[in-house]
């Protein structure tokens, strides 16, 4: 129940900020986290699909 109240202030935060960033700014940060989730989901289920075949 904490760590879900400690996630809930910090995306409180980050939308208050990005309320006040330029447009541009805030695309470019979306666009980067935007990658890293991809790059991390590839990763991820290259990396599961590997192990459970060499099973």
């Amino acid at each position: 129940m904490l760590f879900l109240v400690a996630a809930l202030l910090l995306l409180g935060a980050i939308l208050g900020t990005v309320a006040h960033a330029p447009l541009s700014f805030t695309l470019v940060a979306a666009s980067v986290i935007a990658v890293w989730l991809v790059v991390f989901a590839v990763r991820e289920r290259h990396g599961r699909h590997r192990h459970t075949s060499a099973r």
